[in-house]
């Protein structure tokens, strides 16, 4: 029996393929053109609409140029192709974002693409440039390779030198003070104040978030010889009595004497940074646990013992992130001394920094490899003490997470 009925089913006629996926199908394929014809014809209208709009004065008769049909031409085959590009690309993207292997790829690329283009690209191509002696106006046929020519030529340069002298400095006449007065006051902060926290902090972290030119020209008119807040400032206090002696009995030429100018130029850094620091070492104060501060409160600890033996010790983590921005942003400093103190640095170069040393050199002596090279120099430098610093604070702990 059972041979009998596969003998049976096997000499049945097959039954006719099905067509309802070919005509489901070409109705889908069908419904796919309309939409790209739609697309382009939407695009297209939009962009000779634009080109019209943006070019009615090339339509009058009397406006001279070419004829108003090969214009009008002209832009209808502009607008056509700009309208199937964008029909191509859309497909593109559908057909790409389609699979789900492609689409986390196909969203994350702008960054890729981006960062190439503006982030890596200009990294190489210093780099490249650095072994070169290139006068940008002669295009990028001027390039001549020298070697390490431009190496040799900045370290043997008495500016260069001038300018890592007065960047190591304002790095840390403003550099230290942002962290002895930050970590504190973060500490006053985080205990004296529980309600009025976040706005104080805020008002403190204000300056960061303000533009540096701005900063820097009101800092210029402060510093003012004959008519700044700060002279007259000290020309008040230089009259009380008891304490007038300790006060200049003169007015001071903070932005003209090279004395004065790296130490203007480095209050206005500090002022800057101490709000960012403060708000960096509050953030780590928030996180220790509250049952440490109330063990050192019933051990009898004072105030200034708490934050000796148990703050200092469980903020060196945060210390080593802090004081490593600020080695690599105080070496790096360009805005403020550029705008108090001018291109040049001031009188006799005395604010003179690498940053600035470079743009000038770039850009006024149009020697792009010298300074594509003094920047290289610069990254080595900040590289090493940024290991030194790591190093450092490794062999006292710093680099262990909070308990």
């Amino acid at each position: 029996m059972a041979q009998t009925a596969t003998q049976a089913a096997q000499a049945a006629p097959s039954p006719p393929p099905e067509t309802g996926g070919t005509a489901a199908d070409a109705a889908a394929r069908h419904r796919g053109v309309r939409r790209q014809l739609l697309v382009a014809a939407v695009l297209t209208v939009v962009v000779l609409a634009g080109l019209i709009v943006n070019n009615l004065g090339k339509l009058h008769p009397e406006a001279g140029g070419q004829p108003l049909v090969l214009t009008l031409g002209k832009w209808l085959g502009i607008a056509v192709g700009a309208g199937i590009l964008g029909t191509l690309a859309l497909d593109l993207l559908r057909a790409l974002t389609q699979f789900k292997r492609t689409a986390p790829y196909v969203f994350i690329s702008p960054f890729f693409i981006i960062f190439a283009v503006f982030g890596l690209f200009p990294i190489l191509f210093s780099a490249y440039l650095s072994f070169q002696r290139w006068d940008p106006a002669t295009g990028l046929g001027g390039m001549k390779s020298v070697g390490f020519e431009n190496y040799t030529f900045t370290l043997g340069d008495a500016w260069f030198w001038l300018s890592i002298k007065n960047t190591f400095w304002v790095a840390v006449a403003s550099g230290l003070p942002q962290h002895l007065v930050g970590m504190p006051l973060a500490y006053f902060f985080h205990v004296a104040y529980k309600r009025f926290r976040n706005t104080i902090t805020g008002a403190y972290f204000l300056p960061f978030i303000t533009s540096s030119v701005a900063i820097s020209l009101i800092f210029t008119t402060l510093f003012s010889k004959d008519f700044g807040v700060v002279n007259a400032t000290l020309d008040s206090l230089a009259r009380m009595p008891g304490i007038g002696h300790f006060f200049p009995q003169q007015h001071i030429d903070w932005l003209g004497k090279s004395p004065y100018t790296k130490p203007a130029v480095s209050f206005v850094v500090w002022w800057r940074y101490l709000g960012w620091n403060t708000v960096l070492y509050l953030s780590a104060l928030q996180a220790i646990s509250a049952d440490l501060f109330e063990a050192a409160d019933m051990d009898g600890a004072s105030r200034w013992q708490t934050f000796r033996h148990v703050v200092i010790p469980l903020l060196r983590p945060m210390m080593l992130f802090a004081v490593t921005l600020t080695i690599i942003g105080n070496l790096q400093l360009f805005e403020e001394p550029y705008i108090i103190l001018g291109p040049a640095g001031g009188v006799e170069r005395s604010g003179l920094t690498t940053a600035m040393y470079m743009y000038q050199t770039g850009f006024d002596y149009n020697d792009f490899g010298t300074a594509c090279a003094i920047s290289w120099l610069l990254f080595i430098l900040i590289a090493i003490l940024t290991f030194a610093n790591q190093k450092l604070f490794a062999r006292h702990g710093g680099t262990e997470g909070a308990a």
